[in-house]
């Protein structure tokens, strides 16, 4: 009978911490703010104005961050999100259409690019489609080189001023999860430098 009682309030104690799990997650979950994706150079976007069907267009960005379109003209685009992009395109349009519905929808992520040099086993760029981490994009690129300086990897990273900061990674420490501290998420232009 004893045994029968402590099997019962056992199990009441698990439901009921797997309760409070369950509403800490909810909170968790609920605070946190989606990322919202800002056009890069390169990007491929399609543009388009309800009811007027000549003005659909895919475009790049340009490398000065801007797309240009027919009635609108250039538009800065660069750093802006899909929402912003389609605010400016209808203020241009206003001139030309009454109450123009503007829809920017994004094809190509090709402007959202780190990259991987040095001595790894495949150097080149890679695409940012989602968050990704230093040790995901130096996965990616096959791995290190067995001659790669591990104690000497960095991230360099333009910074909004222009200026070039450089972050180091403790690839050993990231590896043997005894500090994910330098396992940082990349952005736009992040070039990681294997020695």
């Amino acid at each position: 009978m004893k045994m029968m009682k402590l099997l019962v309030a056992f199990t009441l104690l698990l439901a009921y911490l797997n309760a409070d799990m369950a509403i800490a997650a909810d909170k968790i979950v609920a605070t946190e703010k989606p990322v919202v994706y800002q056009l890069h150079q390169g990007d491929k976007v399609l543009v388009s104005v309800w009811g007027e069907d000549t003005l659909k267009q895919e475009v790049v960005v340009l490398p000065d961050s801007s797309i240009t379109l027919p009635l609108a003209g250039r538009v800065e685009v660069g750093g802006l999100s899909t929402p912003e992009v389609e605010q400016h395109i209808a203020e241009k349009l206003k001139k030309y259409l009454k109450d123009p519905v503007v829809t920017v929808v994004i094809e190509g992520l090709e402007g959202n690019r780190a990259y991987v040099t040095g001595k790894v086993l495949k150097p080149g760029p890679v695409i940012i489609s989602g968050p990704i981490t230093v040790l995901q994009a130096i996965s990616i690129a096959n791995g290190v080189d067995k001659f790669a300086n591990e104690s000497e990897i960095k991230v360099i990273r333009t910074k909004t001023d222009g200026q070039q900061e450089v972050l180091p990674v403790h690839y050993s420490d990231i590896v043997s999860g005894k500090n994910m501290s330098t396992n940082i998420q990349l952005k736009a232009g992040d070039t990681i430098v294997v020695p």
